[in-house]
C-alpha cells in the first residue's frame, strides 16, 4: 500500500509539470496580445519606418518646441482677436437715427413760435436724416450730427436768432441704433442700451444687462463692429482692465460659451473631451487637466499628440509639416521633455494620448508564472 501511494504521487507530479510546461508556453504566445487599456508607441509608430508612411512623426524636444510654435494654427485662428482700450468724451455725440426734442421759450409778445398766452413751444421729435441734420421751423436743416447735445442747443438757438433774439431752446437727445450698443445673449437682460456718453465700457455695459449668465462655462465674449468680429476671454476682461474697451454706437454684444477642446485618451487620468480654460494651453497643462498620467501603465517616453492639417498647411522643411496628419512625441523622463512640454502648445481639435507602458505586459506575465512555480512547489511538496 505504502508503494501504491509513492507510485501515484510520483505520477500526479508529473502530470503538473507538464501541465506547468504548457502553461508557460501559452502564456509566452499571448503576452503579446494581452488585454490593455491603451496602445503601445511601437505599435502606432511603427509605420513611419515604412516605406510610403501615412503620417509623419515629429519629436518635440526644447530646441525644436520654438520652431514648431511658428507652424500654422490648426482648430482655430491661434489667438483672440481685441481691440485697444481708448478714452472718448463725456459727452455723447449725436449720431444719425437720434431723435431731437427741441423747446424753445421766448420773452417777447406775438412770437412767430410760440402760441398766445404761451412762452414756450415744443417742437416735434426730430430723427436726424441720413444727412445728418434735423429740420426746424422757419429755420430750415440744421446739421447736428458729430455734435454734442450741449452744441446742437447752441446751433439751433443761433439759427433761430433772426426769427427770434430772445429765443431760448432746451434739447434733449434720445439715442437711436447708431448711439446704443445691442447685448444679443449671454447676459442676465439682453436688449439695446443707449450709450450715455462716449466712455460707456463694455463690462459696464454688461454689467448693466445683468452680468454674465453664471451658467456659463468659460465664457466668451464676442464683439462684432463696423463689419468685424473680436473675441476675448470673459475672464481676460477681468483681469486687464487695458482690454475694457469703450462701446460705440452700432456695436453688438454677445456672451457665449468657449468651445475649443482637445480628445484625452490612454493611460491618463481622465479619458474625455476638455475645453480649454485660458486662451493658449500647453501640453503640460494638458496633462494636468487630464489628471496627470496612470502611474501603473502610462509610459512616460511615450506621450503622442495628433493633429491634422489642411493641405494649404503644408509647408516641407521646417517651417510647417510634410504631410496633413502628423504625430509629435515626447519623453517626459528628462528635463528636455519636461521643458518642451512647458513650450509646446495643444491645438483645439487634438487627441493627446498617453501610451502603454510595456513593462505592464512583462509584470502581467511574471506574475501569472509566480502563480503557477507556487503551484508547482506544491505539487512537489505532495
Amino acid at each position: 500500500m505504502k508503494g501504491a501511494r509513492h507510485n501515484l504521487g510520483v505520477s500526479d507530479m508529473g502530470r503538473v509539470r507538464h501541465l506547468f510546461a504548457q502553461s508557460i508556453c501559452l502564456l509566452l504566445l499571448a503576452a503579446c496580445s494581452l488585454p490593455r487599456g491603451a496602445a503601445l508607441q511601437s505599435e502606432i509608430l511603427n509605420e513611419a519606418a515604412v516605406e510610403t508612411p501615412s503620417f509623419q512623426v515629429v519629436k518635440v524636444t526644447r530646441e525644436s518646441a520654438a520652431q514648431l510654435a511658428a507652424w500654422p494654427a490648426t482648430g482655430w485662428a491661434g489667438g483672440y482677436s481685441w481691440l485697444d482700450a481708448q478714452r472718448g468724451s463725456d459727452s455723447a455725440l449725436i449720431q444719425i437715427g437720434d431723435k431731437l426734442e427741441v423747446a424753445v421759450w421766448e420773452s417777447q409778445e406775438n412770437s412767430l413760435l410760440a402760441g398766445t398766452g404761451s412762452k414756450m413751444t415744443a417742437i416735434p421729435a426730430m430723427t436726424v436724416s441720413p444727412s445728418g441734420s434735423v429740420f426746424v421751423p422757419y429755420v430750415g436743416e440744421v446739421a447736428v450730427r458729430g455734435l454734442t447735445e450741449g452744441a446742437a442747443r447752441n446751433r439751433i438757438q443761433k439759427e433761430l436768432e433772426g426769427i427770434s433774439v430772445s429765443a431760448q431752446v432746451q434739447i434733449s437727445v434720445v439715442a437711436g441704433r447708431n448711439n446704443s450698443a445691442d447685448l444679443v445673449g449671454g447676459v442676465g437682460k439682453p436688449g439695446r442700451y443707449p450709450l450715455d456718453g462716449r466712455n460707456e465700457s463694455l463690462l459696464g455695459a454688461i454689467a448693466q444687462g445683468g452680468g454674465i449668465d453664471p451658467g456659463m462655462r468659460n465664457p466668451l465674449v464676442r464683439l462684432q463692429r463696423g463689419g468685424q468680429s473680436y473675441e476675448m476671454l470673459a475672464r481676460s476682461l477681468l483681469e486687464n482692465p487695458d482690454r475694457n474697451l469703450r462701446l460705440r454706437g452700432g456695436d453688438q454684444v454677445v456672451v457665449v460659451e468657449d468651445t475649443r477642446s482637445f480628445n484625452v485618451l490612454g493611460a491618463a487620468g481622465r479619458q474625455e473631451r476638455i475645453y480649454f480654460e485660458t486662451e493658449h494651453m500647453s501640453a503640460m497643462d494638458a496633462l494636468s487637466a487630464m489628471g496627470g498620467l496612470n502611474a501603473g501603465r502610462a509610459n512616460p517616453r511615450g506621450i503622442l499628440i495628433l493633429r491634422d492639417y489642411k493641405a494649404s498647411d503644408l509647408k516641407p522643411g521646417e517651417s510647417g509639416p510634410d504631410m496633413r496628419q502628423v504625430v509629435f512625441t515626447m519623453d517626459l523622463t528628462g528635463a528636455d521633455g519636461l521643458f518642451a512640454a512647458r513650450k509646446f502648445r495643444i491645438n483645439p481639435g487634438d487627441t493627446l494620448l498617453a501610451t502603454e507602458s510595456p513593462v505592464n505586459g512583462a509584470r502581467t506575465i511574471l506574475g501569472l508564472l509566480g502563480t503557477l512555480i507556487g503551484l508547482g512547489s506544491a505539487a512537489n511538496d505532495v
